[in-house]
């Protein structure tokens, strides 16, 4: 025994004699010396996890051992009860003359049943036949020539009947007894409760013992474990680590020595990496690693800094450009991203080299740089440097034995004139540099207040389109289409006009296509658009006809987006069916510049189109790109010479000639050839001279709504019947 314990051991005959109670503090002071605080085990989800994994384990088995007991237990008392009512029967019985006697009298009947707990017995010969019956009556009976029943106890278990055979009573007689069982089922429910008692005691008796076991030797150890790693979680750089009171030497003291300098060493990586990390992070919010400039969002805060802090001289202003690598896209798809990275880090060197000392370039976006540069009297002014950069990209750039001709769009503001902080300044550079690609590319714009105003415009347009898309306010409008020779009308374009309510007098106005086309197209919006006309276009035409109307062909146009990004065939096709309308009476004019993106699949598509039996129509023929080669491949039934050569033709020899080329190239092809912007007799003559085939324009009439084209048709071929020729219907 250890010294300690022999300390102990005298302690707890000191307080034996006494009288304080021993226990308790012998339990303390052993805890104590043992550096041991039990509370800790209570505050863990482990500890009471076994805890009640033991407690309910052991109240477990003794429950099951209750169950198992409480019958024989009840069988006991059964037993007991009986052996009672045998003893008190025996006395009370007498000898008899015979077998048709009762063993009892009446007065000793009477006595048995008031002094003991028998409520009422039956007599049986040994025949088994009743002679007498006293008390309450017995549910047994003996029936001759059988076994004696099994005993009997009531559903609610206050009675229980038995059967006494002859010789157990030692008298020719069988009596059936029935006695009182409540004090049976009192003290089987009193013998539950005390086991029940017994049993949560001894489990919690038990249970205690063991977490008390365990808890010097493994709970309070992984307590501590885990409030270490608790901490070098919470603070990884500075962990909090504590020891054991008492170093343990097995496999669970060894994993926290072992756990614990894991921490110390994950603290002093962690440290080490957070410096390092600090250094990248900072290159990657502030740096493009492509090039190796600063980014959009230093470049921002370097602005602002210069405008809060007012670092300007009185004489100087702030020029801020923004600059595109026009078709940058192209060559990105064209050669791959690895030209097109090479690409990017030689135009940011020569930007470098273009700017002055104080300037700050940066790489905004994938092919976007922003340029800071200060201006005044000792420095460069912005078209100074605009020239500059003008210069430096002239001569090409070589990548991989590539030669690239890199042209660039330059868009300036200044400070303080274009705004008074850094976003509205960086803003108005990108609103010039958006002006100078719509002006072509390849030059530079300084920011207007118009830019805005023309922004701010597009915005809105935008929203009142997408309303009048929503509310289906858009109205498709149909301009008549006539053989040059015969002059019967043969056919009507379709074309979308948009009246935009307003405050004014008239109530509203119509926004020209030309303006809200383009913004629908930017913006998605013109693929239902172009199905909207494309299925009203359709309804109306096969209305005309049923209604009587000559039959005449109805052209669509059809966008590029339309084209190319959806399913063009399906929706032509369902249109048809849907509408009733036979496929050679609709015609689908497509541009020049829809084939061009990517020919092979424009051509397929054409294909496709000319299968359902729809007529096909380039638009605008003469001011795209087109190849003779590829234009024999096309499935096309007609040209369409673009009004502007019409218009020119009779003062522009160029324009004669190329609208005299298109009708005979047209014809060699064996193509119909139909001429738009006619407005003249003079152009009608000329196209007729030239043998074109059908004309359309406002010499014959404006664009007409649906429901006026209708008389037009009938008065037009009135006339025409009436004069043989084409005349204005007004």
């Amino acid at each position: 025994m250890s010294e300690t314990d022999q300390q102990n051991g005298s302690r707890l005959q000191t307080d034996r004699a006494g009288g304080r109670k021993p226990w308790s503090r012998w339990l303390r002071s052993w805890l104590m010396s043992h550096d041991y605080v039990p509370t800790h085990i209570w505050k863990s989800s482990i500890s009471w996890r076994i805890t009640m994994a033991v407690f309910l384990t052991l109240l477990l088995v003794e429950t099951v051992s209750l169950i198992l007991t409480v019958p024989s237990y009840e069988a006991e008392q059964l037993a007991g009860l009986r052996a009672e009512a045998r003893t008190a029967l025996v006395f009370s019985l007498q000898k008899t003359k015979g077998q048709l006697f009762s063993p009892l009298t009446k007065d000793a009947a009477t006595r048995l049943l008031g002094n003991s707990k028998i409520e009422g017995l039956t007599v049986y010969g040994l025949d088994d036949s009743v002679i007498q019956s006293y008390g309450a009556p017995t549910f047994l009976q003996l029936m001759p020539n059988r076994n004696p029943p099994a005993d009997f106890r009531s559903a609610d278990n206050s009675h229980y009947e038995t059967v006494f055979m002859a010789s157990e009573l030692g008298h020719p007689y069988n009596i059936v007894v029935r006695m009182s069982a409540t004090t049976v089922e009192a003290r089987v429910i009193e013998y539950i409760h005390q086991s029940l008692w017994i049993m949560f005691i001894m489990s919690a008796l038990v249970t205690s013992v063991l977490m008390l076991v365990l808890s010097m030797w493994l709970l309070e150890p992984i307590i501590l474990l885990r409030n270490n790693l608790l901490g070098a979680a919470k603070n990884p750089e500075k962990p909090e680590i504590k020891n054991l009171r008492k170093e343990l030497h097995d496999e669970i003291g060894i994993t926290i020595r072992v756990a614990n300098d894991l921490i110390r060493q994950n603290a002093s990586s962690l440290k080490r990496l957070r410096a390092q990390a600090e250094d990248k992070i900072h290159k990657l919010a502030y740096f493009d690693s492509l090039t190796g400039l600063p980014n959009r969002t230093y470049f921002l805060e370097q602005l602002e800094d210069i405008i809060r802090n007012k670092a300007l001289g009185e004489s100087e202003t702030l020029a801020v450009m923004a600059v595109d690598i026009d078709h940058f896209k192209d060559i990105n798809d064209t050669m791959g991203h690895e030209i097109g990275d090479k690409l990017l880090e030689a135009v940011g060197k020569r930007l470098v080299k273009a700017l002055p000392d104080r300037a700050v370039i940066a790489r905004a976006s994938a092919d976007e740089f922003t340029i800071m540069a200060v201006m005044g009297a000792d420095h460069p002014g912005s078209a100074t440097i605009a020239d500059k950069i003008f210069s430096v990209m002239a001569e090409p750039v070589s990548i991989m034995q590539e030669n690239f001709q890199v042209r660039v769009s330059i868009g300036v503001s200044h400070y303080p004139s274009d705004g008074d902080n850094a976003r509205a300044i960086l803003k108005n550079a990108d609103i010039s540099l958006n002006r100078a690609k719509e002006d072509g590319r390849d030059t530079v714009r300084y920011y207007s207040q118009a830019f805005d105003e023309a922004v701010h415009y597009r915005f809105q347009m935008l929203r009142d389109l997408r309303n009048a898309v929503n509310r289906k306010e858009l109205q498709v409008y149909y301009h008549p289409q006539f053989e040059l020779k015969t002059g019967k009308m043969v056919g009507a374009e379709a074309l979308l006009r948009w009246w935009l309510p307003d405050n004014s007098k008239e109530g509203g106005q119509f926004i020209s296509p030309t303006e809200f086309i383009p913004v629908a197209e930017q913006a998605g919006l013109i693929v239902p658009i172009g199905e909207y006309v494309l299925r009203t276009a359709c309804e109306t035409n096969k209305m005309w006809q049923d209604k009587g109307l000559p039959p005449f062909r109805i052209a669509v146009n059809i966008s590029g987006v339309q084209f190319h990004r959806g399913d063009i065939v399906g929706l032509v096709d369902s249109v048809l069916k849907e509408t009733g309308l036979a496929p050679r009476w609709l015609e689908l004019e497509v541009t020049e510049s829809v084939f061009m993106e990517n020919m092979q699949a424009a051509i397929d598509i054409l294909h496709e189109l000319h299968s359902l039996g729809v007529e096909l129509a380039v638009d605008d023929f003469g001011t795209g790109y087109s190849s003779l080669s590829y234009l024999r491949q096309f499935p096309i039934d007609r040209l369409k010479i673009d009004q502007s050569f019409i218009r020119n033709a009779l003062v522009n020899v160029d324009d004669k000639m190329i609208t005299r080329t298109i009708i005979t190239l047209g014809h060699s092809l064996d193509l119909k050839v139909i001429a738009e912007g006619v407005e003249t007799v003079e152009h009608e003559k000329f196209l007729r001279e030239l043998g074109c085939d059908e004309v359309q324009g406002f010499k014959y009439t404006q664009p007409i709504p649906a429901e006026k084209l209708e008389g037009f048709v009938v008065e037009h071929n009135r006339q025409l019947a009436k004069n043989g020729t084409l005349s204005v219907v007004e």
